[in-house]
């Protein structure tokens, strides 16, 4: 099995000295966000190198099995498998099964990382060419589930890349009460992104509507490319208008 061979060469690869980094770097202790997520300490140059090896014959069964593991290198592997797949893929056809599959195995893409990999590059490039899904993208944003609520924010970075904005501020404003960190930095990163790909004034028109209710760290992580005194005025929550 195609399975048993990715396993065995990232096995190979994995160097125990990285475990505990790994783990204490991902939260993986009682009580915080990734509790008992599992490492075998194989960085992720050496595990892209493995997946570009066989991810055009594993089949999806063997996906499925991959993308279950209590490993996270496993799930992360599995993910590149499908973004390599995605990206590879010949018709919308294949395009749609990939996505589906994410879709149907999302409850596996449960940590940052696992997110900000395979959100963009396999939902947010879906939905833009399929915008009747854009519904799926606002759903995931309400979830009770912290993954899929960082899933729906940081999949707009596909749209954010190709010169739109509207979907990412919409959902930030869902977004903005949110009681996650997690979420508060991944919602400022993408208000930053707009500025870095879309210009500092079409972000502001966002902050300057809601930047004296966000989430200190929300704020901090969008105004990171800010002149220093610009910046100020925002943490300082000066009236900019």
């Amino acid at each position: 099995m195609i399975i048993e061979a990715i396993k065995k060469d990232l096995n190979n690869l994995s160097k125990k000295s990285d475990v505990n980094l790994l783990q204490s770097f991902f939260k993986t202790e009682k009580g915080q966000y990734a509790e008992g997520d599992i490492f075998i300490g194989v960085r992720v140059p050496q595990q892209r190198e493995v997946v570009k090896k066989y991810f055009k014959t594993i089949s999806f069964r063997e996906v499925a099995q991959f993308i279950s593991s209590p490993i996270h290198e496993y799930r992360f592997s599995a993910l590149l498998v499908l973004i390599f797949k995605f990206e590879n893929s010949k018709t919308e056809k294949e395009k749609e099964i990939i996505y589906n599959f994410y879709l149907k195995n999302i409850k596996y893409v449960n940590n940052w990382d696992l997110v900000d990999l395979s959100a963009p590059k396999i939902l947010g490039a879906y939905t833009f060419n399929h915008r009747e899904n854009l519904k799926i993208l606002f759903k995931l944003a309400k979830s009770k589930n912290l993954w899929s609520r960082r899933i729906a924010i940081i999949s707009t970075f596909y749209f954010i890349k190709r010169g739109e904005y509207k979907q990412s501020f919409q959902l930030a404003e869902i977004l903005l009460d949110d009681d996650q960190d997690l979420i508060h930095k991944a919602v400022g990163w993408m208000l930053r992104e707009v500025g870095n790909n879309l210009g500092q004034k079409i972000e502001e028109e966002f902050l300057n509507k809601y930047y004296q209710i966000m989430p200190r760290t929300m704020l901090r992580y969008a105004i990171e490319k800010f002149t220093p005194s610009k910046r100020k005025l925002y943490l300082n929550k000066k009236t900019l208008i």
